[in-house]
């Protein structure tokens, strides 16, 4: 299994569904702990599936889920990467439960463009270790 991951921050929304559809992508798993207050409406989980993120990606074909337990609860924290870390040691297992059974391939998505500055690194790491997944961050 191999789980992809995103960041739409600084794309266009034609773009982060090119992105996807180039990897075959069946669902998107949105992993903002605040999806409903993205900066661009594009993005944004709107009230109703037919406006937002969930048109954007039904328009392509693309399922959407919310996953906020997955959400990034210390961004306001500089050591925020220790302790996201810590807390999918302890509780990874609940937090990525409810990961089983989505259509695969799916892909994870944050706001943050760079990777390396994303909790979606750390719960895909998390994955691979846990599952034997391997990942790839489209971007």
């Amino acid at each position: 299994m191999t789980i992809y991951t995103i960041g739409y921050g600084g794309r266009q929304p034609e773009e982060l569904v090119a992105m996807l559809k180039a990897k075959e992508i069946c669902t998107v798993v949105d992993i903002r702990l605040r999806p409903d207050r993205a900066s661009m409406g594009a993005f944004t989980k709107a009230k109703t599936p037919d406006k937002g993120i969930e048109k954007l990606l039904d328009h392509a074909g693309i399922s959407y889920r919310s996953l906020i337990e997955l959400g990034n609860v210390f961004l306001d924290f500089d050591d925020w990467q220790e302790r996201f870390q810590r807390l999918l040691e302890a509780a990874g297992d609940l937090l990525t439960s409810r990961l089983a059974g989505i259509p695969e391939p799916y892909c994870l998505l944050c706001a943050e463009k760079r990777v390396a500055e994303c909790h979606r690194r750390l719960v895909a790491e998390y994955m691979a270790r846990r599952w034997g997944s391997e990942f790839v961050h489209l971007g």
